[in-house]
């Protein structure tokens, strides 16, 4: 199978949960380390061989055109502009699907981060997708190995590799650590309106083309202020 070499940055969020610190600024422009929260998902792109990436953007657009303006390197960079309307994860992606193309494509949230420990978590993705068997294959963080997430877990993993969405059940062992390869024509004859991938991705379960990959590496979700933080903490301890 050939690499994959497009990706998507969901970026246009109004990053709510992070204020005070998005008063001025989108949350895809806060920074962790000295690296804003954007380019860790850009430069993880870039590291697994990712050539054109899509960037949607809404909040504080102008800022957001300009730092990517300012970026060089791969991957090369288009802006799928939502000032009008912010269109949510899966809007958003629809919107963008004239640029993304047919092939199975990478989608990040900006708001993931985490340092590679041995393989990168991305390659290990890219090795275990499977057309035949799967149209999503997300990169799962096991519970005892995350920071900042304070859900109940998202999934399950069969055996097979499968995935179970938690539903009714008190806890899960995995969250949704942010980044997916997607099939696009699971999206045909869908209009770029507001709506959630969650919805995609349910249609998916149900017909068992959705699978799940454990990662290696410890994983943060910064969301907000005191995730930050402590990511801060821990990237520097």
């Amino acid at each position: 199978m050939s690499r994959i070499t497009t990706g998507m940055a969901l970026a246009a969020g109004l990053g709510t949960r992070m204020r005070p610190l998005t008063l001025d600024r989108p949350k895809a422009l806060v920074s962790v380390q000295g690296r804003v929260l954007l380019d860790w998902a850009l430069d993880r792109f870039a590291a697994a061989g990712v050539e054109r990436c899509v960037v949607n953007i809404h909040h504080f657009a102008d800022l957001m055109e300009a730092h990517l303006a300012g970026r060089s390197g791969a991957p090369a960079l288009t802006i799928s502009d939502e000032r009008d309307d912010v269109l949510e994860t899966g809007g958003g992606v629809v919107k963008a699907l004239p640029e993304l193309g047919s092939d199975p494509f990478f989608i990040s949230n900006i708001d993931a981060v985490w340092l590679d420990e041995g393989e990168r978590e991305l390659d290990r993705l890219q090795a275990a997708w499977d057309p035949a068997r799967m149209d999503a294959l997300l990169l799962l963080a096991p519970m005892d190995r995350t920071l900042g997430f304070d859900g109940a877990g998202d999934a399950f993993l069969e055996t097979d590799g499968r995935l179970r969405f938690r539903g009714d059940a008190d806890a899960a062992p995995y969250a949704y650590a942010g980044v997916q390869i997607l099939n696009p024509a699971v999206l045909a004859g869908r209009e770029p309106v507001r709506f959630s991938m969650m919805d995609v991705w349910k249609e998916l379960a149900a017909a068992g083309r959705i699978h799940g990959l454990a990662m290696r590496s410890f994983w943060m979700h910064v969301g907000d202020p005191v995730a930050l933080a402590e990511a801060e903490a821990r990237l520097s301890g």
